[in-house]
């Protein structure tokens, strides 16, 4: 692999969106450009199911965003430091994309408020309720405001487990993203992508149930939920 496979859709898909009326369309179309270039053999199990609104993941490295939305369109919380990306970063909020500040109480406020108002308006969306990346050993407590956001909605979501048994793919710690970048490049990168049995909120009797669940889904095979906050 190499950094033109990388740069070229990139390059290509990127400046179109400042004139596209569905930017969140040109983003996974450049997904999927983009990821047969970063060496990862993806096996996908299960159905993902493209007409539920909400998909939830678990959340491994920064590649897990661009393979799932290879597979279908939609918008998704990302970090402040996305937007410092290079090349994707100055495009990024015009996919659909809202950043936010996990540290920031406010900024979690307004993520919160972007990403129910993309739901309320009819817009796919796909949630990291870890808010963070892990080793794939264990679940990140979950940030609930989403989870319970969607509950009061009422609408139902389908959870995706992510795992591989690559040690360089997640990103974790003080890893910047060039460097990592350029291990994926040089080495193929299995990853597996479980699509599981979709939730409805009409099925539990309270937003800690139906979150509950959620972790229950996300969790590595034989590891302990961890507490919530």
């Amino acid at each position: 692999m190499t950094w033109t496979g990388v740069l070229w859709p990139t390059s290509a898909l990127l400046p179109r969106l400042a004139a596209s009326g569905e930017p969140q369309v040109a983003l996974h179309r450049w997904a999927r450009q983009l990821l047969p270039a970063l060496g990862l053999e993806v096996e996908i199990i299960g159905r993902p199911r493209v007409d539920l609104p909400l998909w939830v993941a678990n959340h491994l490295s920064w590649v897990d965003p661009v393979v799932l939305m290879s597979l279908r369109p939609m918008g998704t919380v990302a970090k402040g430091e996305v937007a410092d990306y290079p090349l994707i970063g100055g495009w990024a909020r015009r996919c659909g994309l809202h950043f936010v500040d996990r540290e920031s109480p406010g900024s979690r406020a307004a993520a919160l408020a972007a990403f129910c108002g993309s739901l309320r308006g009819g817009r796919d969306m796909l949630l990291f309720p870890e808010g963070t990346t892990t080793r794939g050993d264990r679940l990140a407590p979950f940030y609930e405001g989403g989870l319970r956001a969607v509950h009061a909605l009422g609408l139902p979501a389908q959870p995706f487990r992510l795992s591989s048994p690559a040690g360089h793919y997640p990103w974790t710690g003080a890893e910047t993203l060039l460097p990592h970048l350029r291990i994926l490049l040089a080495t193929r990168t299995p990853l597996r992508v479980e699509s599981l049995e979709p939730l409805h909120p009409g099925d539990f009797p309270d937003p800690a149930a139906w979150i509950a669940a959620f972790r229950t889904a996300l969790a590595p095979p034989e590891s302990p939920c961890p507490l919530i906050r």
